[in-house]
């Protein structure tokens, strides 16, 4: 069959080059599906469901939204470590990061607030007080045929 064994890790890196968020990284209980680009999911004009009003009712106006960073050199950034502008003010939170293999750089997911999520704003990624340049980009981070 062609199969090989292999570990958690690449499982993680396979994930994160998709662009794919994980339940208790991209995905908690207080994210909102548009908030982690999955606003087609639950699809508001089907009859009553349960959290329907909730998500009805629901203010993103300044909630964080999930986008892909791409950074420069070789440091990847990590959950928990801050994204900032390029002049050092905090905007959002990294979820999930690695140094791509298959792309040979770091790649990160990350939630930004919405005003610095575009694709192509110029960010960094505070990794241990040093920043590191990157650039919004849009998930997923490899396309097969791209």
């Amino acid at each position: 069959v062609g199969l090989v064994p292999a570990g958690l890790a690449a499982r993680d890196t396979l994930r994160l080059e998709a662009g794919m968020p994980l339940y208790g990284h991209e995905l908690t209980l207080d994210t909102l599906p548009a908030q982690a680009g999955l606003g087609r999911v639950p699809v508001l004009d089907k009859p009553d469901f349960v959290g329907k009003a909730a998500l009805e009712a629901a203010d993103l106006t300044d909630r964080p939204v999930l986008v892909g960073l791409v950074a420069e050199g070789r440091r990847a950034g990590r959950a928990g470590y801050e994204v900032r502008t390029p002049d050092g003010d905090a905007v959002g939170e990294i979820t999930s990061g690695a140094l791509s293999p298959t792309l040979g750089h770091p790649i990160a997911l990350a939630y930004v607030s919405p005003a610095h999520a575009a694709p192509g704003t110029a960010l960094a990624i505070d990794v241990r007080g040093t920043l590191i340049p990157a650039t919004v980009t849009t998930p997923p981070f490899y396309r097969r045929n791209a």
